[in-house]
């Protein structure tokens, strides 16, 4: 399982740095073996990052592939819970792309505070939870204690391009 290897890397990364203090964000990133995406540009009238005081609401952000077109399906049809995921992994990378670009620095933050995930699902369908996992669990593995979130899973019947996870993030920051 391609998450495991990456979860022992971190605890790697951990385990050796713990002496000269935390890693950093950025680090954490790295002995995962990924990377952040560009920041694609907004498709309507809307921001990317909106910052209000010490929070920064993250717009929604949906999966795409490496060329940059929108990963598409609907799970429990088109997809499994797994490659939705993986879609949410994607999602919360390139929220965690538009963040850096908002803030300069992941290390500025204090706190993901919530995460907001959309399932474009089939009726019967109800493992939302576990598809959003993918984006709560590299938020963790990324910030640590200061990624545990509050969040929302929802099940909904269609999503922009047809995509399966749509995902938004709100963040506070240290100044």
């Amino acid at each position: 399982m391609k998450l495991s290897w990456r979860l022992c890397a971190l605890l790697a990364l951990l385990l050796t740095s713990a002496r000269a203090g935390a890693p950093s964000p950025d680090q954490r990133l790295a002995a995962l073996g990924l990377s952040l995406p560009a920041v694609p540009a907004a498709v309507a009238n809307y921001v990317p990052a909106v910052r209000s005081g010490p929070l920064v609401f993250l717009a929604g952000q949906l999966p795409r592939g490496s060329d940059g077109k929108v990963i598409v399906g609907k799970v429990g049809r088109d997809c499994t819970a797994a490659e939705a995921e993986a879609a949410a992994r994607t999602c919360a990378l390139q929220l965690l792309a538009a963040l850096k670009a908002e803030i300069g620095d992941l290390a500025r933050v204090k706190r993901i505070v919530r995460v907001g995930g959309f399932v474009n699902c089939t009726p019967d369908f109800t493992a939302q939870p576990q598809v959003i996992n993918g984006a709560s669990d590299l938020l963790v593995a990324v910030f640590g204690e200061r990624g545990r979130h509050a969040r929302a899973a929802v099940g909904v019947a269609s999503l922009p391009a047809g995509a399966p996870v749509e995902i938004e993030l709100v963040a506070e920051i240290m100044d």
